[in-house]
């Protein structure tokens, strides 16, 4: 046996494999994941901070050395004080997400879930055209629809009324898809041929045997079509902007930035409340923590439906 081998099998098992390219792969990440933690960690404790000391910049590393409770509550009141007579825009334009993301995402779940699932398992005319239609409609960029639909919401004299962003946001293709691939993978065309011998109608196949194996799918939608409605940015600009009370927080914090002396110093001017750095910092750390909530609450079905389209070896 060569000295090497030898001095292989005496060496700890803690060592072993810690070669020179593990450890550069190690570094590499480790780098990697610093330069996506370190501005996160730098942009929430900003949330923490005074105006003060951020513009002389004696908080230290991140500013970690000026986070204090009553830096937020500061904050927390200049932001709910934006607004005509006492405020509250900001707490309307939250109000406002939730409705239309949770709106545009139970539509979604409706229309999505029996869309995929005919797509899936029904064999009917122009079937191949309906996913093809669906597929182009998924990559298409969003911005391409706002105008065309900004006309129909226009002609309706629906411009500025949340109803019809809800329905528009129902429209999701991603979600028909997922529900497509959903459907092929764990419903297999033995099951439905069985069920239909039986007697049982499409309608009741999809409820009594497609729903219930569905909760991977059901989640997958409902949480992809959340974050795309509550992120949505062109749609409720064109179509919401011109009723300030049903602003969404996403074209919220455009308004709260264009208010802030730090960038217009204008419009600042004739504001009771200044929104600094921090104030700025707390209002989209707030915007994010839905999203954080939809995130934690369906992490489990999120895990288990990475399988969904995999293929059984």
């Amino acid at each position: 046996m060569s000295s090497a081998a030898k001095a292989e099998m005496h060496r700890p098992v803690g060592t072993r494999g810690w070669s020179v390219g593990r450890v550069s792969r190690v570094v590499v990440m480790l780098v990697v994941a610093a330069m996506f933690i370190i501005p996160i960690v730098g942009f929430i404790a900003m949330a923490f901070r005074n105006q003060e000391n951020v513009a002389a910049g004696t908080d230290g590393f991140l500013g970690l050395g000026g986070m204090s409770w009553d830096n937020v509550v500061y904050s927390w009141e200049q932001i709910t004080g934006f607004g005509p007579g006492e405020g509250g825009l900001y707490q309307r334009w939250i109000l406002n997400s939730l409705i239309l993301a949770v709106a545009g995402g139970a539509l979604a779940l409706v229309a999505a879930l029996p869309a995929g699932y005919a797509l899936a398992r029904l064999r009917f005319r122009w079937r191949k055209i309906w996913l093809f239609a669906t597929l182009l409609a998924m990559v298409m960029p969003n911005t391409v629809l706002v105008i065309p639909l900004f006309l129909e919401v226009n002609a309706l004299g629906a411009v500025g009324q949340l109803w019809p962003v809800a329905v528009i946001m129902g429209f999701f293709p991603f979600g028909v898809y997922l529900a497509y691939i959903h459907f092929m993978t764990t419903m297999p065309p033995e099951l439905v041929e069985a069920a239909r011998i039986d007697g049982l109608g499409e309608l009741a196949i999809f409820f009594r045997i497609g729903l219930p194996i569905s909760k991977q799918a059901v989640a997958l939608v409902a949480f992809f079509s959340f974050v795309a409605n509550w992120t949505n940015f062109f749609l409720p600009l064109a179509l919401l902007t011109s009723n300030q009370q049903n602003k969404t927080i996403s074209i919220g914090i455009q308004e709260l930035i264009g208010a802030s002396p730090l960038f217009n110093a204008t419009v600042a001017a004739g504001l009771d409340v200044k929104l600094y750095m921090p104030q700025l910092a707390l209002a989209t750390v707030i915007s994010m923590v839905p999203l954080l909530i939809v995130f934690l609450g369906a992490q489990r079905y999120l895990v288990r439906g990475q399988t969904v389209g995999a293929v059984k070896g």
